[in-house]
């Protein structure tokens, strides 16, 4: 396997490793973010190389058409994804990213393709569960503000075209997961891990468990740190995702 694919792609905005990787893991950003939200991490996670995915409609893929629904996104997402099936991979999905790496595990399986060999899931409640998410409830004003106290947690002061940029993207990836809905769990073929971040204001522990109907092996596991911390890598989430593939 030629490194070519990975690099020509849009889906994958990191070089890839020289010639074919022990295994991949595939990172689902959240809504109004992309695959930057994976800049700290490290190449690899144990030996498994990382590779963040970008959504259409933000950053280097702007002018891209918004993919609209989590169901056309693991559509699109599967033809990108189908040279890199070549070496056990997983998926990794934080908060609303979590769905549409649900939604592709489903979507390779229809195609007939390799499914990962597990789907981790962080700070999400599950499919059938998903309208209980608190952002879902928020107005444009609301959601601006929520944007720049995230942006200055994350030690940013933003500035004016910075919020409108990052609201252009966020109301559009908004509006995709207030239009999830799936009634009943389909189940997959992968185990899944589903990570509970102990300091995780908006998701507890409980609005998790719904995971458990998805998959024949399901384990729930608390690391420590707040809901966006898995943007800083932390060692014991990296220790659980080499671990746990």
């Amino acid at each position: 396997m030629t490194s070519g694919p990975a690099l020509a792609s849009p889906w994958f905005v990191r070089p890839p490793a020289a010639g074919a990787p022990a295994a991949r893991l595939f990172c689902f950003p959240f809504s109004g973010s992309g695959a930057s939200a994976f800049s700290a991490w490290p190449a690899t996670a144990g030996d498994a190389e990382i590779c963040p995915v970008q959504f259409p409609g933000r950053e280097n893929r702007l002018a891209h058409p918004h993919y609209a629904s989590y169901e056309n996104l693991a559509d699109q997402l599967v033809e990108a994804l189908t040279p890199l099936l070549d070496t056990p991979f997983a998926f990794f999905g934080h908060c609303a990213g979590a769905l549409p790496a649900y939604e592709s595990v489903l979507s390779l399986s229809a195609a007939g393709l390799p499914t990962p060999q597990r789907l981790f899931v962080s700070g999400q409640p599950a499919p059938h569960e998903a309208a209980r998410d608190r952002m879902l409830t928020l107005g444009e004003d609301e959601l601006r503000a929520e944007l720049v106290t995230f942006l200055r947690s994350r030690g940013i002061e933003p500035r004016p075209d910075m919020i409108d940029m990052g609201m252009f993207v966020l109301l559009r990836d908004h509006a995709a997961a207030g239009a999830y809905r799936r009634a009943e769990p389909a189940r997959i073929d992968c185990p899944i891990t589903v990570l509970h971040w102990s300091q995780d204001t908006d998701v507890s522990l409980a609005d998790l468990q719904g995971w458990r109907r998805y998959a024949d092996s399901v384990e729930i596991r608390v690391v420590e740190g707040g809901h966006y911390d898995f943007m800083d890598a932390p060692a014991q989430l990296l220790k659980t995702l080499a671990a746990g593939r």
